[in-house]
């Protein structure tokens, strides 16, 4: 296991807040220990994960495995989320210690039910089909501005005229 990032995930908490006015959430109860998660979701365009944060009452474990959710599900689809597997998030850490290899599978009950949610959303029409509608193109970079052509004489412009 790669403790040194263990430890900065459970220091950092990365993505550990609620979400104000999210698209979707879901959560999941462990029957096993007593710890909840609470997974947020912004979706845009593309059905693509725009925001993702959550909350839990897990221990260290249970914080680092959600931030590792957050850090492997933003920026991706709806159905790419849905397939991040145990493997994806133990590979992250490299591995877990036997008695917590259960922890991926917690945190990404909460992550399927918030994509659920997402998706009996748009089927009940509360929140729009951002599937259907294409992502935003890169907005234009702005031009860099050029330099007017040297002239013999310092403090004069020179303008050609066509």
């Amino acid at each position: 296991m790669d403790f040194p990032k263990f430890q900065r995930l459970v220091e950092e908490r990365s993505g550990f807040r609620t979400m104000e006015n999210a698209t979707a959430s879901g959560e999941y109860f462990s029957d096993s220990c007593g710890d909840m998660y609470n997974f947020f979701l912004k979706v845009g365009p593309g059905a693509v994960i725009e925001d993702i944060t959550y909350f839990t009452t897990g221990c260290g474990f249970g914080t680092a495995t959600c931030s590792l959710v957050v850090e492997l599900a933003k920026g991706k689809t709806i159905e790419q989320a849905g397939q991040i597997s145990p493997a994806d998030i133990e590979k992250q850490l490299d591995g877990y210690p036997e008695k917590k290899k259960d922890y991926p599978e917690r945190a990404l009950e909460a992550l399927h039910v918030a994509l659920d949610d997402y998706r009996d959303k748009v089927a009940g029409g509360s929140v729009p089909d951002y599937a259907a509608m294409p992502r935003a193109a890169a907005p234009p970079q702005p031009r860099a501005a050029q330099a007017p052509p040297a002239n013999d004489e310092p403090g004069k412009l020179l303008i050609k005229l066509r």
